[in-house]
């Protein structure tokens, strides 16, 4: 038997505004709260341990690197990537420049704290 990713941790200036944005962008729900200010969201119905990650929004007063050395790449489950790339940016998302070509099939997207992600072309059935 392998190992899964069952939990993802992102460190967060801001908790409570990525676990808003990131619950609203995945259609997660929050699952708990701990002490030291982190909160994890996930999958409604399953959680922790499910089919799918969860998302930890830990509380840090680090500054923010340069660029992750790791990203998240989503994908649009009830509509093509333009409509869901206009819901993202409603959203709070923003477009960054990371070196693209303008050629790619995705977007290169940051969430409210600067976070890239990028949202692919292909369209996924929800698990």
């Amino acid at each position: 038997m392998a190992c899964r990713i069952s939990e993802l941790v992102l460190d967060a200036a801001d908790p409570e505004r990525l676990a808003v944005f990131w619950s609203e962008v995945l259609g997660y729900v929050e699952l708990g709260r701990e002490e030291d200010g982190s909160i994890e969201i996930g999958p409604p119905g399953t959680g922790f341990g499910g089919p799918q990650p969860t998302l930890v929004l830990s509380l840090t007063t680090d500054p923010r690197p340069a660029k992750l050395r790791l990203h998240l790449d989503v994908s649009a489950t009830d509509r093509d990537q333009d409509a869901e790339l206009e819901r993202l940016l409603a959203l709070g998302a923003r477009r960054i420049d990371v070196g693209q070509t303008g050629e790619e099939s995705w977007h290169v997207l940051a969430d409210p704290e600067g976070n890239e992600f990028c949202l692919l072309r292909a369209r996924v059935g929800v698990v």
